[in-house]
């Protein structure tokens, strides 16, 4: 086999990784293996980097090598800094007749510094729902178009094309178009709260 072949097949080396935890460890393939619940030879294979492990046989390995898996994934995040969507590509989802499309996908290594962002359509007269009982985080969102209100507890503010407005989540908040042309924004959500899955 080729060395391009290999890396085909083989696309992220933790191999190295888990062997060297392994020995400072003093840990046997044999002991590895058992904790893990996978062969001794599949172990040695994935330390050689001959395959390339299926999630949950690399989640148990970490588990008994007590490996953080920001450890064996700092390879992979360097090598992929960058998370573009294009344009054709935005995964979206509707509550009712409102269009959220998706424009940053949260990331669970970014862990309390996960975020999302998307952007809203409302038509005229609709209104927001998901936000109504309110959720740990913060919001940010900025108008495009339209024109509207965000009601948050009691509160109304008024929102027009070109207006910014940031709020901690935790009250109940929802958007209402009360213009007679949809209303376009882009909101930005942290935590993530995985809205659009």
């Amino acid at each position: 086999m080729t060395p391009s072949q290999n890396e085909k097949r083989v696309p992220y080396h933790f191999g190295e990784k888990l062997r060297t935890v392994r020995e400072r460890k003093e840990l046997t393939l044999k002991e590895v293996a058992q904790g893990a619940g996978v062969s001794e030879s599949l172990v040695s294979q994935i330390e050689r980097n001959r395959v390339s492990p299926a999630i949950d046989t690399l989640l148990s390995l970490a588990d008994v090598l007590d490996i953080n898996l920001e450890y064996l994934f700092e390879e992979y995040r360097k090598k992929h800094p960058v998370v573009l969507i294009h344009k054709g590509e935005r995964r979206q989802v509707k509550e009712d007749s409102i269009l959220y499309e998706e424009i940053v996908h949260p990331e669970e290594e970014d862990g309390q510094h996960a975020l999302e962002a998307y952007s809203i359509t409302i038509p005229a007269g609709e209104q927001t729902h998901k936000g109504s009982y309110g959720h740990l985080g913060r919001e940010m969102g900025f108008i495009l178009s339209g024109s509207g209100e965000l009601h948050y507890e009691d509160l109304v503010y008024q929102l027009s094309k070109g207006d910014s407005i940031t709020f901690s989540a935790g009250a109940p908040h929802l958007i209402v178009n009360t213009g007679t042309e949809p209303l376009k924004a882009i909101w930005v959500v942290t935590p993530a709260q995985r809205f659009v899955s």
